[in-house]
């Protein structure tokens, strides 16, 4: 059941250039499953800003969300400190339908802020003594986060745009470099960088998670619609049907 709440925060921390760390109390944090996102208010801002769940401590109930600087919404969440509150709503959206895959080995694929969600996930993944390989894009060394998270779950590659670390290019290279063997694949990031995934892994089973903008982030606007690829007349909201879809379900625009 989502709910709307007033949050402490318990940390927030920047961890890369222009991106921030924000770990949330919530008696809710054990309900948030990797893939979902929770909901932000904040003063002078019309529209909350929808931010991907990190990571969850249950013994804790608190969670963690990262979030990199876009605009005046995510610039004025980055003057918050420990001790402020935010307006929250969560749990928000569909999750990676993890308990239902017979899997042994998984992909991760994430580009910049798309990597926060699925750092969650592969640690849940890990847990259940799941094989976990990890590719992950940024567009310079400086804004490279969670590098020793990863390390920590499975072999992980790090790709740039500029080459200032790890590969130059695209996690794509890295991927057609290694040509790792796994059950499913599991990608978010730019629409971009999720269309190459996709198309280089065409046979492979997988899902995506979509970066979109919001208005109301629980199904009531319309705002945040994605075209079916059986039936592009039909489309799915993002931020309630989504934002995780099978790889091939969705047309991405």
């Amino acid at each position: 059941m989502i709910t709307k709440q007033s949050l402490t925060i318990k940390s927030h921390i920047q961890i890369a250039q222009d991106t921030y760390e924000v770990v949330l109390e919530s008696a809710l944090a054990k309900q948030l499953k990797p893939g979902q996102f929770v909901h932000i208010a904040l003063a002078h801002h019309m529209l909350r800003r929808p931010v991907s769940v990190a990571g969850v401590d249950v013994q804790q109930e608190t969670f963690t969300i990262i979030f990199k600087i876009f605009g005046e919404g995510t610039r004025a969440l980055s003057t918050f400190q420990a001790g402020d509150s935010l307006d929250v709503i969560l749990p928000c959206g569909s999750y990676y339908p993890i308990e239902q895959l017979e899997l042994e080995r998984a992909l991760i694929v994430g580009g910049g802020i798309g990597v926060p969600p699925l750092y969650y996930l592969a640690k849940t993944l890990k847990e259940k003594g799941v094989q976990v390989t990890s590719v992950l894009g940024f567009q310079t060394k400086e804004q490279i986060f969670y590098e020793e998270k990863f390390q920590a779950l499975g072999d992980t590659y790090i790709a740039t745009n500029d080459g200032s670390y790890g590969t130059k290019g695209f996690v794509t290279d890295i991927i057609e470099t290694i040509n790792p063997t796994f059950d499913y694949f599991f990608s978010c990031g730019p629409t971009p960088m999720l269309q190459a995934v996709s198309s280089q892994l065409e046979n492979h089973k997988g899902y995506i998670s979509l970066e979109e903008r919001m208005g109301c982030g629980v199904g009531t606007c319309y705002a945040c619609v994605v075209p079916l690829k059986e039936d592009a007349t039909k489309s799915k909201k993002i931020c309630k049907d989504g934002p995780v879809f099978s790889a091939n379900e969705v047309i991405l625009t």
